[in-house]
């Protein structure tokens, strides 16, 4: 019988293709994740896991916060948006900027990346709990004396970063800050003006 004419052949070939398009359009239109989530092994995103949402604890420039969370709300949504910090930018989202860095039990992280829980028990410090009171921080003022920001997007995070560069011991020179600092991508290519505040807010740092 000749596959064009209806029959048998025709039907065949024709469930074939159907069937064969509809679990094609599978890969072509979903993630790797959201195939997951289809097949029911992960919850799909957005939605709340089988236990819902889980008490936490975070302490945030030095001010305690309970929070109830679902367990893959990472540290940069939770202070944005259930903290109300909004001073960490969400910049690329994939860690790759710097945009969202903090302090997490002293250690600069990057808080897209980080999950809310795995900040517990962690002091969590912002670019808001940096200054005391109208009192700037000494890398907050060496950034505006060296005009180390251009449009700002970028500039809590380098900040946190310069922090914590000077505080780990890697200030001692401007190649060391480079490296130190090159997670930290700066759209505007202020990089000769933070390299600047960094050595000259080192010092002051030290000696409060």
């Amino acid at each position: 019988m000749d596959e064009d004419t209806p029959g048998r052949a025709d039907l065949s070939r024709r469930k074939f293709l159907l069937s064969g398009s509809a679990g094609a359009a599978i890969p072509l239109t979903m993630g790797a994740p959201d195939q997951a989530a289809a097949q029911g092994r992960l919850p799909r995103a957005g939605t709340a896991p089988a236990g819902g949402s889980m008490p936490l604890v975070l302490q945030v420039n030095g001010t305690e916060h309970r929070l109830n969370l679902d367990p893959r709300t990472t540290l940069l949504d939770a202070l944005r948006e259930h903290v109300g910090l909004a001073g960490s930018k969400k910049g690329c989202d994939h860690g790759q900027c710097g945009a969202c860095t903090v302090l997490a039990g002293g250690e600069r992280v990057l808080s897209c990346l980080t999950l809310a829980v795995q900040a517990q028990g962690r002091p969590v410090v912002t670019i808001e709990g940096l200054a005391q009171g109208d009192a700037l921080h000494p890398m907050q003022q060496a950034f505006i004396d060296n005009d180390a920001f251009q449009c700002g997007y970028c500039t809590p995070g380098q900040i946190m970063s310069a922090v914590a560069c000077v505080q780990e011991g890697r200030a001692s020179n401007d190649a060391e800050i480079r490296e130190y600092m090159s997670g930290n991508l700066c759209r505007c290519a202020a990089y000769p003006n933070i390299v600047a505040a960094v050595r000259e807010a080192a010092p002051r740092m030290r000696r409060t």
